[in-house]
C-alpha cells in the first residue's frame, strides 16, 4: 500500500512540475475573430524609457497620483538630479496616439504611445516632444526629453511614466521588475 501511495504522489508531483514548468502561449486571434473572443496577448516586454546603460531612480511613492505610476530621476556621480534634457525612448515599439501639452490635468508635455492589445504608456512633463500623433515608433525610439512642465503644478525635473491597460493605470513591470506602489529602487536600462 504504502509502495503504491508512493509512485501515485510521485506521478503526481512530475505532472504537477510539468504544467508548472511548461509555458502558457498566448494565441493570437484567429482570421475573423473578434477581439473580444480572442484570447488576449502577454503585456509587451517594456524597457526603462532611457538609453541603455543608464542608471534612474524609479519611485512609486505614496499617494502618487495617478496610483502605479512611475516618477524617474536620473543623479550624477556627485549625487546632484541632472535629469532636465535627457532623452527619453519609448519603451516598447507602437503608435503614438497621443502628444500635447496639457492644461488641466497637471501632466503638462505629454506622450502617449499605443502598443496593442490594449496597453498604452503615458510619458509626461517632458521639456519637448519630438513625435507627432500617428507616428510610427520602435522601442528605443527618442520620444521626447525630460522636463518639468505642468501647467498646474511646479516640481523639479523628472519623467512620470504609466502603463496603462485598457484605460486602467496598472502597477508597471519595467525589464521584468513589478513596480509595486511605494517601491523606489535604482535600474540601469537595457533599452538598447
Amino acid at each position: 500500500m504504502r509502495r503504491r501511495f508512493r509512485r501515485l504522489l510521485a506521478a503526481v508531483s512530475v505532472a504537477a512540475a510539468a504544467a508548472v514548468a511548461t509555458p502558457v502561449a498566448a494565441a493570437a486571434p484567429a482570421a475573423g475573430a473578434s477581439s473580444e473572443t480572442a484570447t488576449p496577448l502577454a503585456r509587451p516586454g517594456f524597457r526603462m524609457p532611457f538609453l541603455c546603460g543608464q542608471v534612474w531612480r524609479g519611485n512609486n511613492w505614496a499617494g502618487h497620483s495617478p496610483a502605479h505610476s512611475i516618477d524617474w530621476n536620473h543623479y550624477n556621480a556627485q549625487g546632484t538630479p541632472d535629469d532636465l534634457g535627457r532623452r527619453v525612448l519609448a519603451s516598447a515599439g507602437g503608435t503614438v496616439v497621443a502628444s500635447y501639452y496639457s492644461t488641466g490635468d497637471g501632466y503638462g508635455n505629454t506622450v502617449v504611445i499605443a502598443h496593442g492589445d490594449g496597453w498604452r504608456t503615458r510619458y509626461a512633463h517632458l521639456k519637448e516632444r519630438t513625435v507627432a500623433r500617428g507616428a510610427q515608433v520602435t522601442r528605443g525610439q527618442v520620444i521626447g526629453k525630460v522636463g518639468a512642465t505642468s501647467a498646474i503644478h511646479e516640481f523639479t525635473p523628472h519623467l512620470h511614466y504609466e502603463q496603462i491597460h485598457n484605460g486602467s493605470v496598472v502597477v508597471a513591470v519595467v525589464q521584468g521588475v513589478r513596480w509595486y506602489d511605494h517601491l523606489d529602487r535604482r535600474l540601469t536600462s537595457t533599452n538598447c
